[in-house]
């Protein structure tokens, strides 16, 4: 029998739901549920929401430190852009393409257009052949005229290009790409995820250079392009959209307390206790329900702990302090392969650099692997118009180092150590003389980038472990590592597992 609205009100009213995690994946969920009426507190252990969605103020402009863009893909960010009251700022990025550095005896030049993930549809193109030079055209031009080796049952693109292409290929023009978009080499991306459809454009091609031009000109791999040719921004910062969402929760009712690290959580009888902490003289807002009555608080070492119940819990923080506040809780979820989850460092440079005005090098560089030190740059206020504007005739440019195995060469360097490798870094990419004289001001954020859906394995090891969570009553867990890197994956994924945590509280 079918609930009237008013009982599934009263019901939704009464339940109470905790979300670990701030970041755009928590603050989605938190808002689904707050939504129909129910008791939510988001606990957030940094002193501001957003997670890899950062803000970074240089000289006074305010700027992105960490997501800049999202993928157009599927439409679902921009509609929650325009849903929260933003859509009128929403823009698009200037149409310069990137370069690519540490080609050997060239140094740098254009990325090749008309490829796919670095992928050349003719290897005879002026752009490619001046990459990969004369040897490395006639060793790809090989994939024309020898029969297929792996006919539609390629996985590895690393591989998939070696044979069918060359060294050349992959390692200067395939590497570059996936590096800087995946931070994983191309033998650990999944063809099937990264380019869909190349596998059987290729059996019929015959060819693999064929199957590139073959999905160009039917138009069929959109989602197969390299990242960066189908997303937008937000005029101002993508943290606007955070700011957006922070004050619907308060809006909806939600509580969101900042500076608050999770140290346990644990299920009983149906009930959930989350046990946490904060600077002492901040008093908690009490449990779920608001009434105090469920805290438990006691100071030590100037942090007071107290203890919240709830109905359900939404975990969305990174996957090991996810899988390790869960371990008592959610003993399947121990059993699944973990992810590596390399840690990337972006180093922001406001630079007094007249010579950069001009573009020298699109809007950003990638780098062939091993080349440089940085694995990507990108020249921000050539990329946004915003950007340009607010930062009133200086340069703003982003350093990003590390990847999957690789550890950032900022990772053991103080602050100003690592903006002046970021300078050095900015000024071989770039081609153009940078001095310590010319840094205005620098801004260094780090991340745990979660493993790209697009890996090998990737989908198996996100199925196995979101299936543990689901097994357990109650528990519902976000973020990019299950739902794969990026806001068109992550806010749809958030609002999924919300709605489905929402129905079974709401019609058990």
């Amino acid at each position: 029998m079918t609930e009237e609205p008013p009982a599934l009100a009263a019901r939704a009213a009464e339940t109470r739901v905790i979300v670990i995690g701030g970041g755009i994946g928590g603050l989605i969920a938190a808002r689904e549920c707050a939504k129909v009426g129910m008791q939510v507190v988001l606990l957030e252990a940094a002193d501001a929401a957003g997670g890899a969605i950062r803000r970074a103020t240089l000289d006074g402009v305010t700027v992105d430190a960490g997501a800049e863009s999202f993928a157009t893909r599927g439409g679902h960010v921009r509609a929650l852009v325009e849903e929260l009251g933003l859509g009128d700022r929403i823009v698009s990025p200037a149409p310069g393409g990137a370069w690519l550095a540490g080609i050997p005896r060239i140094d740098a030049a254009p990325l090749p257009v008309g490829g796919i993930l670095g992928i050349p549809a003719n290897p005879f193109q002026e752009d490619v052949r001046r990459i990969i030079g004369w040897s490395g055209v006639w060793r790809a031009y090989l994939d024309r005229i020898r029969p297929p080796l792996t006919i539609g049952h390629s996985h590895s693109l690393g591989r998939l290009v070696t044979s069918r292409m060359g060294r050349k290929v992959r390692d200067r023009l395939v590497a570059p790409v996936t590096t800087g978009v995946y931070s994983a080499a191309p033998e650990d991306v999944d063809v099937d995820i990264a380019a869909p459809g190349l596998n059987a454009a290729l059996t019929t091609a015959g060819s693999l250079s064929g199957a590139v031009q073959a999905l160009r000109q039917e138009g069929a791999a959109r989602a197969a392009k390299a990242p960066g040719s189908a997303v937008e921004g937000i005029d101002g910062g993508l943290s606007l959209l955070v700011d957006a969402v922070v004050a619907d929760l308060a809006r909806l009712g939600a509580e969101v307390l900042l500076e608050t690290a999770v140290t346990g959580v644990a299920r009983e009888g149906g009930e959930w206790t989350v046990t946490a902490q904060r600077a002492a003289e901040e008093r908690p807002a009490g449990d779920a329900d608001g009434d105090g009555a469920d805290a438990a608080q006691a100071q030590t070492a100037g942090l007071e702990e107290f203890a919240l119940s709830a109905d359900a819990v939404i975990v969305a923080t990174p996957e090991a302090a996810a899988r390790e506040l869960l371990g008592g809780c959610a003993p399947a979820l121990a059993a699944t392969p973990a992810s590596q989850a390399p840690e990337i460092e972006v180093v922001t440079l406001m630079l007094d650099a007249p010579g950069l005005e001009a573009a020298p090098r699109g809007t950003g560089v990638l780098t062939v692997p091993g080349s440089h030190t940085a694995k990507a740059l990108t020249h921000s206020t050539a990329k946004w118009s915003w950007v340009r504007d607010a930062a009133r005739g200086r340069e703003v440019v982003r350093v990003s180092f590390g990847a999957q195995g690789e550890s950032a060469a900022t990772a053991d360097l103080d602050d100003d150590a690592a903006a002046r490798l970021a300078l050095s870094e900015a000024s071989a990419l770039l081609g153009e003389t940078l001095r310590d004289s010319q840094l205005v001001a620098a801004h260094r954020a780090r991340f745990v980038q979660s493993q790209p859906a697009s890996i090998i394995g990737s989908g198996e090891r996100r199925a196995a472990a979101r299936a543990a969570v689901q097994a357990v009553p109650g528990l519902a867990v976000v973020g990019a590592w299950l739902a794969g890197t990026g806001l068109a994956q992550v806010i749809p994924d958030a609002k999924q597992e919300a709605d489905r945590l929402r129905h079974s509280l709401l019609w058990r």
